[in-house]
């Protein structure tokens, strides 16, 4: 080959690779050309609002050029992407619906209202936010005028005396939804879905230590909540892992079927096997062959037979008494 021919062809791979990258920005740059904020921008991208495409350089994910001019040519642009991702507290999110924050908070954790996001503030409380947009759909769709005004039904004021919250189960499922979206590998889909379950529960379902280490390379991080190991950290991974029973096992079956798809698309790779010399079957082997050589048998004396001449006279004169 030509030293003409792979310089073409280096040349070739640079100008291919150059030209994805031109034709896409970073996800920083896309949020201040789409006037968002940058939580703004990640529930944007969640919410499958704003593509974005893997970096054939293995960076992060980038926003595609065309993308960027697809949303701001679109009716309403910036304020509809805005409104479509500004997300409410429990306070601001009764005023929206006109309601008190009680009744809020129980249409909340009857499941009726969705979370999409939460923190937890300086005070170790759970902070669940909302998506605005979704509030108003709620609160003008005729249906749900009973629960808006009025004592709310006696089955659903027996569930909520019984302690029901649905808020973090709800927000689990949504947030699979989101990772599940962008999952663009079977390993990362199962992975999602592992994020989701128990360490023991991983270990049962997936039984293959390889194959669990490389669920661990593409399981998705949970946004921050306070410096690892601190209560913040913890609380937001009581939220984040599922307790349900019926939740637990309707994961642990996804699981299984998304590492059996995974599988049969790529085996999780593992240690190439080492050659060297066989061992001796310890239950075959011929008895006293596989005993260990006691310490100091080295040092012991040949038997008499296998002295030489002048060292057995040797040892005959000194049993004599002879110098």
């Amino acid at each position: 080959m030509s030293g003409n021919t792979i310089t073409h062809k280096v040349t070739a791979v640079g100008e291919r690779i150059g030209t994805t990258r031109d034709a896409s920005v970073t996800r920083h740059r896309a949020a201040r050309e789409l006037g968002l904020r940058r939580s703004e921008f990640e529930l944007a991208v969640q919410l499958g609002r704003v593509r974005t495409v893997p970096d054939d350089a293995g960076g992060g994910p980038r926003v595609p050029r065309d993308e960027i001019d697809r949303i701001r040519t679109a009716d309403g642009f910036p304020e509809a992407l805005r409104t479509g991702v500004r997300t409410v507290g429990t306070t601001e999110g009764a005023a929206l619906m006109d309601v008190t924050t009680a009744r809020f908070t129980r249409l909340a954790r009857l499941g009726l209202l969705v979370p999409v996001k939460f923190y937890v503030n300086r005070y170790r409380a759970v902070v669940w936010l909302y998506l605005a947009e979704e509030l108003r759909q709620f609160r003008t769709d005729e249906r749900n005028s009973a629960l808006l005004k009025g004592r709310t039904p006696e089955g659903l004021r027996d569930q909520l005396g019984e302690g029901l919250d649905l808020r973090p189960r709800n927000w689990r499922g949504r947030h699979l939804g989101f990772l599940l979206r962008q999952a663009d590998d079977p390993w990362a889909r199962a992975a999602a879905v592992a994020s989701l379950l128990d360490p023991a529960e991983i270990s049962d379902v997936v039984t293959d230590p390889y194959e669990r280490s490389h669920l661990r390379r593409f399981r998705p991080e949970l946004a921050l909540h306070g410096s690892p190991g601190s209560p913040a950290a913890q609380l937001a991974d009581e939220i984040a892992t599922a307790t349900d029973p019926d939740e637990i096992d309707w994961l642990r079956s996804d699981l299984a079927a998304a590492v059996e798809t995974a599988r049969g698309h790529r085996p999780a790779p593992r240690p190439a096997p080492r050659a060297g010399p066989a061992l001796p079957d310890p239950e075959s082997a011929p008895r006293g062959a596989m005993e260990p050589v006691r310490p100091g048998a080295e040092d012991l004396s040949p038997p008499e037979k296998e002295r030489p001449r002048w060292l057995s006279g040797l040892f005959g004169r000194l049993r004599r008494g002879v110098s």
